[in-house]
């Protein structure tokens, strides 16, 4: 049996809820192919993991890094902010559309 102490598993998902307090859910998605068929499956796990500061929002890409179990279901940490969810909505230059 190998020990891995010391090493703890990582893993980036998006942010599927952060209605709970110190805690958001983290939906890890996984593309696999089937064994006996050979078609590309899309699987996703959600993870709770602690937000301390409850500062990871709906739709943040984060990283989680297990940790000890925190309370019954939570035992993974958000370490950090991969990319912001705040996607930038464009804005419509009112001179073009005018000539339209």
């Amino acid at each position: 049996m190998i020990e891995q102490r010391g090493r703890r598993r990582t893993l980036v998902g998006r942010v599927a809820g952060d209605k709970m307090n110190k805690t958001v859910v983290v939906a890890v998605e996984a593309v696999r192919r089937h064994r006996l068929y050979g078609k590309i499956m899309r699987r996703t796990r959600k993870f709770k993991a602690h937000d301390p500061e409850n500062r990871y929002r709906r739709d943040d890409l984060v990283e989680i890094r297990e940790s000890r179990p925190l309370s019954r279901e939570k035992r993974w940490i958000v370490t950090r902010l991969v990319r912001s969810g705040q996607a930038e909505i464009p804005v419509a230059d009112p001179t073009t559309e005018a000539s339209s």
